[in-house]
Parts: structure tokens; C-alpha cells; sequence
């Protein structure tokens, strides 16, 4: 979308005329972050699994602000897939230059950086040896030990800590970078429904004039792939209820974040406040977790009832995991048995951890 330098300038004059908006800046963390990437020719930027417009659009800036510093090569490294049609979308709207972890020589670079991750090993495939000098982060985690490391779980997004920095540091906000950063704070806290922070607000407010409009429209108006439609359709049709809360499958599906979507889908679900939705794709179980009781902690609760089988984790309001299939991996193409002997066990499991398995 075309805007004229004048409105532009109109729209920043107006934001930076409320003083209630006025961005709050930490300048020792970006100097912090850029005393790290001053030193550094090389850096490959190490995304979670199955990357989403958060972890993505902060790979980005952090992209811009290395360049910006210097650094001669820098690389944006994922595992897992990304199969969200909107992530799809957003990464070749945008033209994101993307590597697979296999891909990359982690071990031939000066510098690892973690986004929208904190923990080696525990939501990337890269191996746990593999230490980061940079972590920046939303979620909560314990300290990893790296040269710079700024993880706010106060924050609703990764992207938010990105903002802070590009405006401490005078970065050029481009068109690509801006519409990449509102997009991502937008899907990530819901379209600013769920739990945002005030400093979501703020931060698409800096980004906002920047931002193609046009390119977001578009974004969200991205098709469903017929693989995510059957799973989301399975998961209705699957759906168990006990009071408020509702477990499902989505079966066995190529599409790794149909879960997710299958769980905000039966969120909407009158009288349903806490979803699980698990599903077989590939030689794992995927577990995808929403809550909006204020009483449950989706993280917390996922980890209670999955924490010794896999790995699981996530927010008070949105969870997910991974459990291994292991030895019965090689059964992977019989999903129907497989579902039938791990459905009534996840569903007993997560009933239990949200104290609902008497039938209440």
C-alpha cells in the first residue's frame, strides 16, 4: 500500500502527541545486545520449532539490528514445519529467507541467537549442547547462562522487546519490518483480546505507521488447507465434555498447527472455557492447550498432567507439547489404534489435572 510521506509524518506527529504512549525504553539491554553483535562477522538466528509470526517477525528485527551493527552474514535457522496457512503467507508476503537447522552450520558461526525460545533442546531441534550467546524471550524460563539474555514473561510478546530495542537503537522501521511486527502482535495476543499487555498497545502503536495495511489484509485473509479444514473438522466431531472444559482429537494430520486452531476454534464453543486438542503427526503426539478461566493455568496444567511423558509447556492462557511415540512409532500408519490406546489416557490425564475426572 502507497501512503504519502506527509501522512506518514502526520500519523507519527499524532502518536508522539499523547504523552500516556510514550514507548518505555531500557537502554542498557540494547546496548547490552548490541556490545554482543559488535563483535560478531557471523550470526544465525535460531527460531522455536515450527516457527510462528512472533518468533518470525523478532527474527527479523533482530536481522535489521545485527546489519545495522555489522554483522557480515546472518541467518534465520527453524526445525519442524511451518504449516499454519497464515505462517505460510507470512513468510513468502514478506520474503523471509529462511534455512532449515539441517541446513545450517551452527557450528561455523560466531554468534547464536535464540528467539521466542529460551531453553536448548526443549522446543527446537537443535541439539541441548548447542549453548546461545542471545536469548530474548516472552515466555517464562530459567536463566540459560548467555552473553546477552533478556527474558520478560511480563511481556504478551517477543516482538514487544524488539520494538524497545529498534527504537532505542534508531533503527530504519521499514515497510517489510513494521507489518511484520504489528502482525505478530496482533496474532499473538489474539487481535488484542487475549490478556494483551500495555505494552502490546504500544508497541503497534510505534510500528503502526509503517505498516503496509494492504499486505496485513491479505495476511489474514489466508485460505485454510484442506489438510487443516479435516482436522479441525475431526476435532468437532471427536469432542469430549466435562463441565466447562473439553478435550479432542484432530487425529493423525500433516498440519502441525491445525491443533492450535482447532483448540481456538472450540474455544468458542458456548459455555467452554479450557480446550485440549492432541493429534498424531508424525512419530509424536502434538498437545494444544487454550484456557481463558482466570483459576487454570494452561502451562502449569499441561505440565502436571504431560510434564513425565514429553515435553510440554506454555502460558496461563495457551499451552502446547510434544509427546514421543517411541517404540510405537513404527505403528505411526495404524493412527486409529494409536488414537484409540493414547486418546483415553490423554483425556483421563488432562481431566485429572483440571480436577475434573469425576464426571463433574
Amino acid at each position: 500500500m502507497d501512503r504519502s510521506a506527509d501522512s506518514r509524518a502526520e500519523s507519527r506527529d499524532e502518536l508522539q502527541a499523547v504523552p500516556s504512549l510514550t514507548f518505555p525504553i531500557h537502554m542498557s539491554r540494547a546496548a547490552d545486545l548490541v556490545s554482543v553483535l559488535e563483535t560478531a562477522e557471523s550470526l544465525v538466528i535460531v527460531c522455536h520449532d515450527n516457527p510462528d509470526p512472533d518468533c518470525l517477525a523478532s527474527a527479523l528485527a533482530l536481522e535489521a539490528i545485527a546489519l545495522e551493527q555489522g554483522v557480515e552474514t546472518v541467518t534465520i535457522a527453524y526445525g519442524g514445519e511451518i504449516s499454519h496457512q497464515q505462517n505460510r503467507a507470512f513468510v513468502n508476503m514478506l520474503d523471509i529467507a529462511l534455512r532449515t537447522i539441517e541446513e545450517t552450520e551452527i557450528d561455523a558461526v560466531d554468534c547464536i541467537a535464540f528467539v521466542d525460545h529460551s531453553q536448548p533442546g526443549e522446543t527446537t531441534e537443535l541439539s541441548e549442547r548447542v549453548e546461545p550467546d542471545i536469548v530474548v524471550d516472552h515466555h517464562p524460563g530459567e536463566a540459560v547462562g548467555a552473553r546477552f539474555e533478556d527474558i520478560r514473561s511480563r511481556y504478551g510478546a517477543t516482538a514487544t522487546l524488539f520494538v524497545e530495542y529498534l527504537e532505542e537503537l534508531d533503527v530504519e522501521l521499514t515497510s517489510r519490518l513494521a507489518s511484520a511486527l504489528l502482525f505478530a502482535l496482533h496474532r499473538e495476543r489474539l487481535d488484542f483480546v487475549r490478556d494483551p499487555t500495555r505494552r502490546e498497545y504500544e508497541a503497534a502503536l510505534t510500528v503502526y505507521p509503517d505498516a503496509d495495511l494492504e499486505t496485513l489484509e491479505q495476511l489474514y485473509g489466508s485460505a485454510f488447507s484442506p489438510g487443516t479444514l479435516d482436522a479441525i473438522g475431526r476435532a468437532i466431531a471427536s469432542r469430549t465434555r466435562r463441565g466447562s472444559s473439553l478435550v479432542a482429537s484432530a487425529g493423525a494430520t500433516a498440519e502441525t498447527d491445525a491443533l492450535p486452531q482447532a483448540a481456538d476454534y472450540l474455544l468458542n464453543l458456548e459455555g467452554v472455557d479450557t480446550v485440549f486438542v492432541y493429534g498424531i503427526v508424525g512419530d509424536s503426539i502434538r498437545l494444544s492447550a487454550r484456557s481463558i478461566d482466570p483459576r487454570i493455568h494452561i502451562g502449569r496444567t499441561l505440565n502436571d498432567g504431560f510434564g513425565e511423558l514429553g515435553s510440554v509447556g506454555g502460558h496461563h492462557d495457551m499451552a502446547g507439547g510434544r509427546i514421543e511415540l517411541g517404540l510405537f512409532a513404527d505403528d505411526a500408519d495404524d493412527s486409529e489404534v494409536l488414537l484409540e490406546f493414547a486418546g483415553d489416557r490423554l483425556t483421563r490425564r488432562f481431566f485429572d489435572a483440571v480436577n475434573l475426572n469425576d464426571g463433574r
